[in-house]
């Protein structure tokens, strides 16, 4: 069986956020195993936990609630990637170190720019440079510790299956691995949503995760209902009002892609409902997780 944790951004980003005091509380008396952590405020922003004292309050806290930590998803979306690359990477290394202190192990980046080519860059230099960002920010990972783990999605540059596979081959790095989310994993191969380049798969999405074989370290589970949300990326549906198999999803992502994470992390990312539909989910994976795991 594996652990199941739920990002709590999620309810950071409501309308009126959920502060993380009452989200562990809920989650735990939910039997979550963990929670997924947001860097975003005012959640488990560095700059909010910025002393010890902080640190050990927020610790406190997931122990109170018997909640693991299953990824930290750190907030870099104040620069882009592309055009302040060592902004960027210099970012990401203030978040490492505060989840090294945290003892958190498992560090989550997208790419950090939206899939639109700046002036005077094709594509092919645009994903060499995201390339280099990856293996430099592995490095620094690597010296605290972590595992990072990538979430491609159409919000972001480098989103068709074959570059995603070409990227992660690229970067090479041992501690430098695929975060897919059923979601987004859907939009990439079969919608072919945000595309740079034409990238959608004849076998769909159980095609896309047998190319992703040993390289996934992380996955989201969350339906989807093949449209993007107003922010452009892929709307999170809750489980059963989207498209997904997850009876076929699952076993593929296991034996298939040989998954050997782990945790299913739920991803009700900008859900309007996400507060009132957190249990229904939790129940959902624990089915899968039971039948599959």
């Amino acid at each position: 069986m594996k652990k199941i944790s739920i990002g709590s951004w999620a309810y950071a980003f409501l309308k009126t956020p959920i502060l993380l005091p009452e989200v562990c509380a809920k989650l735990g008396e939910l039997g979550f195993d963990g929670i997924s952590m947001g860097g975003f405020k005012p959640h488990a922003n560095p700059e909010t936990y910025n002393t010890d004292e902080k640190r050990k309050e927020l610790a406190e806290l997931l122990k109170k609630n018997k909640l693991e930590v299953a990824e930290f998803a750190c907030d870099l979306w104040s620069i882009d990637a592309l055009k302040k690359a060592d902004d960027w990477i210099a970012l990401f290394e203030v978040n490492a170190e505060f989840a090294q202190k945290m003892g958190w192990k498992i560090i989550r980046v997208d790419t950090g720019t939206p899939p639109v080519l700046p002036d005077g860059m094709n594509y092919a230099q645009a994903r060499a440079r995201i390339t280099d960002n990856f293996k430099r920010i592995s490095e620094i990972a690597k010296k605290y510790g972590l595992q990072v783990t990538w979430e491609f999605e159409p919000g972001f540059i480098i989103n068709e299956p074959k570059y995603i596979l070409e990227t992660v081959e690229a970067v090479g790095a041992p501690n430098f691995g695929i975060l897919f989310d059923t979601c987004h994993g859907y939009m990439s191969a079969e919608i072919g949503a945000r595309h740079i380049e034409p990238g959608v798969l004849k076998g769909g999405v159980l095609e896309f995760i047998e190319l992703l074989k040993d390289k996934i370290n992380v996955v989201h589970v969350i339906d989807s209902d093949g449209t993007l949300n107003g922010q452009g990326t892929s709307t999170h549906s809750p489980f059963g009002q989207g498209k997904l198999d997850f009876d076929a999803l699952i076993p593929a992502l296991l034996h298939k892609a040989n998954y050997k994470g782990e945790w299913w992390a739920i991803d009700l990312c900008e859900c309007p409902d996400a507060w009132q539909e957190t249990a229904a989910c939790k129940a959902f994976v624990d089915k899968f997780n039971a039948k599959y795991s």
